[in-house]
């Protein structure tokens, strides 16, 4: 079976990393990160190694981002469904689980397990639903230079990585290439209507609050995460990933201050280095050092530690 595997030194383990998956199964679509397939009424959705900056992917996979991602979405899945149906059937992680979705006549790979699930097929909502709880990142850039946030109206003397008052919800357009756009009230409502803008707004606010608390219990700020919906049936539910790294800024409680930047478990040492080396952010992307990669791994691990208690499935072995 053809799929890139490749091998990396990560304290002195040789850890499997996977950058693209390639099955016997009509491709559902691959995304930056993701390769999803159909199984007729269900998706498989696996979670690589594959990262993305600048919105490029780079030559260079983490090793364990993709368990981290997987995993910390089931988690979330699970945890948050008394909150908002979702669309996950079932994690796989073990043989079984995977052979129980599998068509008869294809023997499924191990590699895919703990570092995919199984989901319902949705119509996906047009809309990245963004919630932030804190003012950094572009919101941050934006404050200084016009005095709003999502070109909405925002508190005066605010300072970088502040609370604010109340949880703020920025939805933006799902673009398929580039950079996503700002959408105000009126635009959401045009392009989804009132009825499903209320319900996306509304929804995002009780996910995000109900992760927010069980994580300020974990010394864990989430600072602001996007959701994706889709419907199922008509029905309205939380679907792709959730409250990851990949989606969200997870800051350490501990060591929060107001006024500056905080330290994120995600891709900041990439980012970082990248724009330290004076990529012009255009493909090809550079070939990252491999002491961050290392750095970047041991950031989505403590991410997935501390928010659920528990240790990374090791499927790398």
């Amino acid at each position: 079976m053809n799929w890139r595997l490749k091998h990396f030194k990560f304290d002195n383990v040789m850890s499997r990393i996977l950058s693209e998956a390639n099955l016997p199964l009509p491709l559902f679509c691959r995304g930056k990160v993701r390769d999803t397939y159909d199984l007729g009424d269900k998706l498989l959705i696996i979670s690589t190694d594959r990262i993305s900056a600048f919105d490029v992917v780079l030559p260079d996979p983490i090793p364990d981002k993709g368990l981290v991602l997987n995993q910390l979405s089931c988690f979330w899945f699970e945890k948050t469904r008394q909150v908002m149906p979702n669309h996950l059937v079932a994690p796989v992680d073990t043989s079984d689980s995977l052979k129980r979705y599998f068509p008869a006549e294809i023997t499924p790979p191990d590699y895919v397990i703990g570092r995919s699930m199984i989901t319902l097929k949705a119509e996906r909502a047009p809309v990245e639903c963004v919630v932030r709880g804190y003012i950094s990142g572009s919101a941050w850039a934006e404050y200084k230079e016009a005095g709003t946030i999502s070109g909405m109206p925002a508190p005066e003397g605010l300072q970088e990585s502040q609370q604010l008052p109340e949880p703020l919800f920025t939805p933006t357009t799902k673009a398929e290439a580039g950079h996503d756009e700002p959408l105000s009230k009126k635009e959401m409502e045009n392009l989804v209507g009132k009825t499903t803008a209320r319900d996306l707004e509304e929804k995002s606010l009780a996910v995000y609050q109900y992760a927010r608390d069980y994580a300020q219990e974990r010394g864990t700020i989430i600072a602001d995460t996007k959701f994706e919906f889709g419907f199922v049936d008509g029905k309205l539910i939380l679907i792709d990933e959730l409250l990851t790294p990949d989606s969200s800024r997870f800051w350490d409680a501990a060591q929060y201050t107001v006024g500056r930047s905080q330290p994120s478990f995600d891709k900041q040492p990439v980012r970082d280095w990248l724009v330290v080396s004076g990529w012009n952010k255009e493909p090809p992307a550079p070939v990252l050092p491999p002491e961050v990669i290392k750095a970047t791994t041991s950031r989505y691990v403590e991410a997935y530690q501390r928010l659920t208690g528990r240790t990374l499935q090791d499927v790398s072995s």
